[in-house]
């Protein structure tokens, strides 16, 4: 909970800067220096006490996962997400969220009942291992696609991806931000629309991604989902 409201206070600050300094395009050298300083606070209270994880194990276990997922995780279905190259934390986090019913998923239902949180480790290090496949973002939205990922919305709040997922899209290991680039377009459009509806509310208390979805339009979710499927 401390490092969730860290976070949460450091995003704060960042989206402030954002909204003010770079209405058209956020400046890489300046977002370096922010996720630096974000990365030592959270490195100073994550807990790194989890059992180390087996990735042999993992690509053992995760047999079953590969039926949607791909055995190297990487999905050929635009509806099932990429796993490869994902950072470990997310990925156990969403195991157990899905195991919890805290992120419901239709398709996953009974599939991690009798898993244990150490097969979840191994796993997610199996994912993270491994390579993600690139995509390719539509010519016609890459412009808006890229302006809204950079730079947000300022008109409507709406706060720049780049600030939590990096302009790489790599992802926050630590922080548990996802990495997105290269990830399916209707996978992320999905996604996107099921946190602005609710559907999907595992973001914890401080509502990131329900505050952000909750001001995309239907097209800015197509431009930004677009984007990052090419982002790689």
């Amino acid at each position: 909970m401390i490092l969730r409201l860290l976070v949460f206070g450091l995003m704060c600050v960042i989206r402030a800067e954002l909204k003010a300094e770079f209405r058209m395009r956020v400046s890489e050298i300046k977002m370096k220096n922010i996720f630096t300083s974000m990365l030592l606070v959270v490195g100073l209270v994550s807990s790194f006490g989890a059992s180390a994880a087996d990735i042999e194990a993992g690509k053992n276990a995760s047999a079953e996962c590969a039926g949607c997922h791909g055995a190297n995780g990487n999905s050929t279905i635009g509806s099932f997400p990429k796993l490869a190259g994902q950072g470990a934390k997310y990925l156990v986090k969403q195991m157990n969220d899905v195991k919890s019913g805290a992120r419901p998923i239709v398709e996953m239902t009974g599939i991690l009942d009798g898993l244990s949180a150490q097969d979840f480790n191994n796993i997610a290090a199996f994912y993270q291992s491994q390579t993600m496949s690139g995509g390719q973002a539509k010519k016609d939205l890459v412009e808006k696609g890229e302006s809204l990922y950079r730079a947000g919305n300022p008109a409507t709040n709406v706060a720049a991806c780049a600030a939590c997922h990096l302009p790489t899209g790599a992802g926050v290991e630590l922080a548990v931000f996802p990495a997105l680039a290269g990830q399916h377009a209707d996978y992320i459009a999905k996604q996107l629309k099921n946190f602005r509806s609710g559907e999907r509310a595992n973001d914890g208390d401080s509502r990131v991604m329900r505050s952000v979805a909750a001001r995309l339009s239907d097209k800015e979710i197509e431009a930004l989902a677009s984007y990052i499927s090419g982002l790689h």
